[in-house]
């Protein structure tokens, strides 16, 4: 039955959704949204049943501290709910610069500029930095937004095996003599594998072939290093990675991402990198927000430490259950289980034992690979962890049978 005023005939466009949504749900591929309800926490409900998320990237559990929350109220009462427009007009507010002077010097570096998303911040920067005639050498696993912005680029893509130094080094030398200019695009964490990229070496042989590199990490920043500066301080290279892109959504518990490097690359992505001109800036509650975060990451660094015994203790039961994340070394723990049904079946049969572990499947990971991705927070217990490794293994065991 039709409502009042409308007509029974399908329009082109529901026509075409109804072949796409069709063509994905035969493939297994089928999305929806879940419902969360309640504050940002261990705990939460989905789709209206309380059980412990792990499934987040509110890694270090800051996005619910109440000074984070205070200073989100008190940046809104003292800027309004909005920016009020691009940073090059009307929106470029006395706590924005504040928070970029403060990420610079979070980082050691000259300067940084916030976007509004980490995938905005790609795809903005690297059209800014390449182009025709130029090459983006690329991990095979980087993220989308690597892998879109280069085609904003309309700059040739190399693509070198994951995390293989050798082929990194092939594929530089194979470019190197036709290219105009080279940039090296990497994650710092990989979002699906949980393992991390041989940084040090790719800096190192980069920039002795006069190319730059862009290191995102989103999914290191506040969670590695001896001061939670990232992958580029554990790797011992902060100061010598070009580009660094960094997110405000998921260990600093806000919203937005931000690129760090030097004063020019500041002011040439300010006059050239379109996501950052033709968007609104950053809300004045998200700005207030991180920049508390920022300082509760060197105040609280029992946040980083815990987070890092949690996920050894995720990765050393699961093990001893005779189940494998590799290649993970950090808080992005991968338990690969094959076939998107059985993926879905284990994900869907967690969340009745209370716990949110979400299956991804193709086209996020290769097809037959697809996998539980669990992350577990800073605040979650010893007990929490082993229930969660208790339940994963017995389904597991369930479908070995």
């Amino acid at each position: 039955m039709t409502r009042p005023g409308h007509s029974s005939r399908q329009s082109p466009l529901d026509a075409l959704a109804d072949e796409v949504l069709n063509d994905i749900r035969e493939r297994g591929t089928y999305r929806r949204m879940r419902v969360l309800g309640g504050l940002q926490a261990p705990r939460m409900q989905v789709d209206g049943r309380d059980v412990l998320l792990f499934a987040g990237s509110n890694y270090l559990d800051l996005a619910r501290h109440p000074e984070v929350v205070d200073a989100a109220a008190r940046g809104s009462r003292r800027w309004g709910c909005a920016a009020g427009g691009s940073r090059l007009i009307t929106g470029n507010l006395e706590c924005h610069e504040a928070l970029e002077n403060e990420l610079a010097g979070f980082f050691d570096c000259e300067a940084a500029l916030a976007f509004n998303t980490g995938y905005m911040a790609n795809v903005g920067v690297i059209p800014a930095l390449v182009g025709e005639g130029d090459v983006l050498i690329s991990d095979e696993l980087n993220h989308a937004s690597i892998i879109d912005g280069a085609k904003l680029a309309r700059t040739e893509v190399a693509v070198f095996r994951h995390g293989d130094v050798d082929s990194f080094a092939e594929t530089l030398e194979r470019v190197r003599p036709d290219a105009r200019r080279i940039l090296v695009a990497v994650d710092g964490v990989y979002s699906m594998h949980g393992d991390v990229a041989p940084v040090a070496e790719i800096v190192k042989r980069a920039h002795e072939a006069d190319a730059f590199v862009l290191l995102d990490d989103a999914h290191g920043t506040g969670c590695l290093g001896v001061r939670g500066r990232g992958t580029a301080e554990a790797a011992g290279v902060l100061g010598e990675v070009d580009i660094l892109m960094g997110t405000l959504g998921k260990s600093i518990g806000s919203f937005g991402a931000f690129v760090v490097g030097s004063a020019k690359l500041r002011d040439l992505l300010v006059n050239t990198a379109r996501s950052f001109i033709f968007s609104c800036a950053l809300a004045p509650a998200q700005v207030e927000a991180a920049r508390v975060s920022l300082r509760l990451i060197d105040e609280e660094s029992w946040r980083r430490h815990r987070l890092a015994e949690n996920s050894e203790r995720l990765r050393n039961g699961l093990a001893r259950a005779g189940i494998s994340t590799a290649p993970s070394t950090t808080h992005i723990i991968p338990v690969v289980l094959g076939e998107n049904e059985r993926t879905m079946a284990v994900c869907e049969a967690l969340l009745e034992r209370g716990y949110y572990a979400q299956g991804i499947r193709h086209p996020s990971v290769p097809r037959g690979h697809a996998r539980l991705r669990i992350t577990p927070m800073a605040t979650h217990d010893e007990s929490e962890i082993d229930g969660l490794v208790a339940a994963i293994a017995d389904l597991y065991s369930q479908i070995a049978e």
